[in-house]
C-alpha cells in the first residue's frame, strides 16, 4: 500500500504530561474512521497542537515517511519515544500499511517506541495481525479503547497492550476494573505533577493492566460521551 504520510518529528517535547521525550505528529489523513473521537472530541482538535497538527497535515512542517524512519533509526539505544501526539498509523483510515509500518518497527529496533492506534482489530484481521507482530518486534502499540466495555474486548485480542477513555470525572488513583474484571490503572501523569511519560514508561511496556486516561480537553463533553 506504501503511501507517503507527512510526519514531524519534536526531539525533545515541552509538553509537560510527556516529558523532554521525542515525539511525533502525523498528519490527520491518518485518522481511521473506526475512531468516534474523529472530528468528535479528539483532545489535539483544539489549541496550540491542533495549530502545529494543522502545519503538518498542511505539509507545512515535517518531511515524508522514509525521513521520519531514518530519524528514528538514529535516535540512541534505549530512547523512549512516543509516536503521535497527534495523528494515528500509517494506513488509508481502513487498514494499516504494512509497508510503512515494519519500516518503523525496524527502525525501533533497540529503541524504545511506543504508540496508540484505533484502527480497527477486532473486525480487521490485517490490522490485528499487523499489530501483534509489531508488538512482538518491541514497537509498542497501545490499542485504544473508546470506553471499557470496548476495552474488555480489545483485551480479549491478546495482541497489544490496551487503553481506555475514561469519564471525566475520574480523578486521582482509583481503583478501576472493567465488566470482565480487567485491571485499570489511570494514568499517573494525569493527576501528578511529578510523574510523565518519561518518567513513567508505562505505556511503553507489554502489560497486562489497562491503562486509562480521563476525558480532557476543550471537546471533553464530547468524549464523555464516548466513555459513558
Amino acid at each position: 500500500m506504501l503511501l507517503d504520510y507527512q510526519v514531524a518529528l519534536t526531539l525533545k517535547s515541552r509538553n509537560t504530561k510527556t516529558g523532554p521525550i521525542p515525539v511525533s505528529t502525523t498528519t490527520y489523513s491518518t485518522c481511521p474512521d473506526a475512531c468516534p473521537l474523529r472530528k468528535n472530541g479528539c483532545y489535539a482538535g483544539n489549541g496550540p497542537l491542533f495549530l502545529f497538527w494543522q502545519k503538518v497535515t498542511d505539509q507545512n512542517v515535517g518531511g515524508s515517511w522514509q525521513a521520519f524512519v531514518d530519524q528514528i533509526a538514529k535516535l540512541k539505544a534505549k530512547t523512549l519515544w512516543r509516536h503521535n501526539q497527534a495523528g494515528d498509523l500509517p494506513g488509508n483510515r481502513v487498514t494499516i500499511d504494512k509497508k510503512a509500518l515494519l519500516m518503523l518497527v525496524k527502525a525501533n529496533i533497540g529503541k524504545l517506541g511506543f504508540t496508540y492506534t484505533h484502527y480497527d482489530v477486532i473486525n480487521n484481521k490485517t490490522n490485528r495481525d499487523l499489530v501483534n507482530q509489531a508488538n512482538k518486534d518491541g514497537f509498542t502499540i497501545n490499542l485504544s479503547a473508546n470506553n471499557i466495555d470496548h476495552a474488555d474486548k480489545l483485551k480479549a485480542l491478546n495482541v497489544g497492550p490496551v487503553a481506555v477513555v475514561l469519564p471525566s470525572s475520574v480523578q486521582g488513583n482509583q481503583k478501576l476494573t472493567t465488566p470482565n474484571g480487567n485491571k485499570i490503572v489511570v494514568c499517573p501523569a494525569t493527576y501528578r505533577d511529578d510523574v510523565s511519560c518519561k518518567s513513567c514508561g508505562l505505556c511503553a511496556m507489554q502489560r497486562d493492566a489497562i491503562v486509562g486516561f480521563p476525558a480532557h480537553g476543550v471537546q471533553v463533553k464530547r468524549a464523555d460521551k464516548i466513555a459513558a
